[in-house]
């Protein structure tokens, strides 16, 4: 990844990287075509400032919509079909028909590396020994990252098709010293770990980078996972099937993403005015893909919600987009309860600072225009006395969110255990 000193130098490089970009999309794919022309940039920007005030915003529904009405994969194709040959799709967690994504070799191996950018800030070399906790279904998950892995010289293990106690076995086998996996994941195979008696500090694994959902990034969660596995460390990265590996973490500020910009033009709107907000407030990750030209997303709209500013790293004097606290959440997620902003990631934050609760789940009721919000707890095998600790999560629970909420007990087993992204929030129709 190019590294910036000044936040001149890096809106320089974008708006070249931009230019290309809508020179050849607005030339030749059909979906951008007319959208570049109504706002006035067939012939290019001027700069940055111009293109956001006059390039709408997408949509994933549009998206989707333009899949319907043009299958399989809509008119978002630069190249003749011909010329592709990786086929993804979102996993569709957030309900709705999943988006169809294909790929040309070189929009692939510009999404690999971005991937390399990830390693590397983790640490990542050729002697490590790289596990995939994963299925390697449809969805881009880490696919591109097993690519980099390899064209970086690590040895990498797929665990697609595996039951995590065999996945477990893999990794003492192969001596991994790197696992791939959701937040929830590393603590579903800790759990595993814990029923088949095998101790996690005797494995190799030095670093856990996370990815597929918030978590790696909230302090109780990165708190868990180290607990979960003495000699790990957990590292931190998010992307999305429709533009690849977008940051990582920090080397030197845990909880903290750093947005890769010389791939990437990264804004933060209001979800509602989809006006920029100010460095430091919530609002709206906005994505263009300056590289993969084979199927671009231009001002697309993540439905992530963070917390981004502007950071001159003194010691090397690189100047660079961070994200503090990681992806907050989703925009469709975020709920208001009694005047009160609630974040799936601050429950999660509270929940996974309980080593009493092995699951939970919070379900969402409206009902009179009021927002009622519940918190089912699955208690560990450990916990004997469940009353006392709903009383102390819910006593955390006002104490941090300033709500009163419902804590209730659920026998031993009966929530979902999740391998991918966990779905741990259920909207209740009335």
């Amino acid at each position: 990844m190019r590294e910036f000193t000044n936040l001149e130098d890096v809106r320089q490089h974008q708006h070249a990287a931009l230019q290309r970009l809508l020179a050849e999309v607005g030339a030749r794919n059909p979906f951008w075509r007319e959208r570049i022309r109504a706002a006035g940039l067939a012939a290019g920007c001027r700069g940055l400032d111009e293109f956001a005030q006059r390039m709408m915003p997408v949509t994933k529904h549009e998206l989707v919509e333009d899949q319907r009405r043009s299958p399989p994969y809509g008119t978002n194709v630069t190249y003749p079909l011909a010329h592709y040959t990786r086929f993804n799709q979102t996993s569709a967690t957030s309900g709705g028909a999943p988006l169809r994504w294909i790929d040309t070799p070189e929009s692939w191996q510009w999404m690999v590396d971005n991937w390399k950018h990830v390693y590397r800030a983790a640490d990542v070399t050729s002697t490590d020994h790289v596990y995939f906790a994963f299925s390697f279904g449809p969805f881009l998950g880490f696919w591109t990252a097993f690519d980099a892995a390899t064209q970086l010289g690590c040895l990498s293990i797929p665990g697609g098709g595996l039951s995590s106690a065999a996945r477990l076995a893999a990794m003492r086998d192969n001596h991994a010293t790197i696992l791939c996996c959701t937040p929830t994941y590393a603590r579903r195979l800790a759990e595993v770990a814990r029923k088949e008696r095998l101790d996690l500090a005797e494995l190799n694994v030095r670093r856990i980078i996370v990815a597929g959902e918030p978590g790696g990034s909230v302090p109780a969660v990165r708190d868990a996972i180290h607990r979960d596995w003495p000699g790990a460390t957990v590292f931190d990265h998010h992307g999305m099937t429709e533009v690849g590996p977008v940051s990582y973490q920090c080397p030197r500020e845990p909880g903290t993403l750093v947005v890769i910009e010389s791939s990437y033009l990264a804004e933060v709107v209001a979800p509602t005015s989809l006006q920029p907000v100010p460095p430091g407030e919530v609002g709206e990750l906005l994505l263009t893909t300056l590289g993969r030209l084979g199927a671009p997303l231009i001002r697309y709209r993540t439905g992530d919600l963070v917390r981004a500013d502007r950071l001159t790293e003194a010691r090397d004097g690189t100047c660079f987009m961070r994200l503090a606290g990681g992806i907050l959440g989703r925009a469709d997620d975020m709920v208001v309860v009694r005047g009160v902003n609630v974040y799936p990631t601050a429950v999660a934050d509270i929940c996974a600072g309980f080593p009493e609760i092995a699951e939970y789940r919070v379900r969402i009721r409206r009902s009179d225009s009021l927002v009622h919000m519940q918190l089912d707890v699955e208690p560990a095998e450990t916990v004997h006395d469940a009353r006392q600790l709903v009383e102390r999560i819910a006593a955390t629970l006002k104490s941090r969110l300033a709500l009163t909420i419902p804590v209730t007990v659920q026998p031993p087993y009966t929530l979902p255990r999740f391998q991918m992204k966990a779905r741990r929030w259920e909207f209740v129709s009335e």
